[in-house]
C-alpha cells in the first residue's frame, strides 16, 4: 500500500516538472493544463483535508465505552482518507486557483 503510494507521488512530481517546464506552451496544450490542474487540486486538496481531518481526530479523546481498539482508528484513517478525497474532488479549485496560477507562472 506504501509502495504504490510513494510511486504514485514520485509519478506525480514528474509530471508537476514535466508540466511547470512546459507552462509557456502555446494554447493547443489545453488538455495537459487541464490535467494539471486536476492534479494540483487532488494534491493539495487532499493534504489540505487530510492534514485538516487528522488534527480534528487528535482533538477527540478516546470514549470510555464501546472503542473498537486499534481497527477503529485503522478504519477511522481510512474514513478520513475518503473524506479527505471527497472534499478535495468537491471543493478544491475554489482554494487551489491563487496557488496555481503562481504553481504555473514562467520562471526565468
Amino acid at each position: 500500500m506504501y509502495t504504490s503510494a510513494i510511486s504514485t507521488c514520485r509519478d506525480d512530481r514528474a509530471a508537476y516538472s514535466a508540466a511547470a517546464a512546459g507552462a509557456a506552451r502555446p494554447p493547443g496544450a489545453g488538455a495537459s493544463s487541464r490535467q494539471l490542474r486536476e492534479a494540483f487540486d487532488a494534491f493539495v486538496g487532499e493534504v489540505f483535508f487530510g492534514q485538516m481531518l487528522k488534527s480534528m481526530r487528535k482533538t477527540l479523546g478516546k470514549p470510555p465505552y464501546f472503542h473498537g481498539g486499534r481497527a477503529e482508528e485503522i478504519f477511522q484513517q481510512q474514513l478520513d482518507q475518503v473524506l479527505a478525497e471527497k472534499l478535495a474532488k468537491s471543493s478544491a479549485e475554489q482554494f487551489t486557483g491563487p496557488m496555481f496560477e503562481l504553481f504555473t507562472l514562467p520562471r526565468s
